[in-house]
């Protein structure tokens, strides 16, 4: 359970998978701020050393993840975008996203699951300036590090029966998403028929 390998490795195990997350290999980033939070609410760890560990693991993630963007280019993301999941078509729509979004998206990016581990790759691909990227990735990093590292303090001793709990929700919450999605293709198909009629 990652609770027990960030009780195991510490603020080094915060920071290492959060490091691989940022640079676009898919980890449970949040979950893991949020278990080194949890356990310095316990008084195991320092919630400060916590919050710095993943800031910069953040940061420097997905400057790497920019870099490798910025000489890679489009042919890095064809020959390994597969082994990610990121497939020529999605890419096709996170750089085009990208693009018309520009550096906000990059702070946006932090708190969307997908987006947060591409986030420095493609903002590199598409040829942002390292400055402007460094600058936004900065204030998204401090935002969701914040906001994970304060809900895990707050948990503390709670963080195992909050995470039964919910999951029982998340179950709830997937299944009413599903039938939305269902709908709402649904209607996009009725409304498509009806206008060729």
């Amino acid at each position: 359970m990652l609770l027990d390998l960030v009780d195991r490795f510490g603020y080094f195990g915060v920071a290492g998978v959060t490091f691989v997350e940022s640079f676009g290999i898919p980890a449970p980033g949040e979950a893991a701020i949020v278990a080194g939070a949890a356990l310095a609410g316990r008084g195991d760890l320092n919630i400060f050393g916590v919050a710095v560990a993943a800031f910069v693991a953040a940061v420097v993630g997905d400057s790497l993840g920019y870099w490798i963007g910025r000489r890679g280019g489009r042919p890095l993301i064809e020959r390994f975008g597969k082994y990610v999941r990121l497939t020529p078509e999605r890419f096709d729509r996170v750089e085009a996203f990208m693009s018309r979004q520009g550096p906000k998206i990059v702070v946006v990016a932090r708190f969307v699951e997908g987006l947060r581990q591409f986030n420095g790759l493609v903002a590199g691909i598409t040829g942002m300036p390292f400055h402007k990227f460094l600058a936004w990735n900065t204030l998204g990093a401090a935002l969701w590090v914040s906001l994970w590292s304060t809900g895990g303090y707050l948990a503390g001793n709670h963080i195992e029966e909050i995470a039964k709990t919910s999951t029982r929700y998340l179950i709830a919450v997937a299944v009413v998403a599903a039938l939305a999605l269902i709908a709402y293709v649904w209607r996009r198909r009725h409304r498509a028929r009806t206008t060729q009629a």
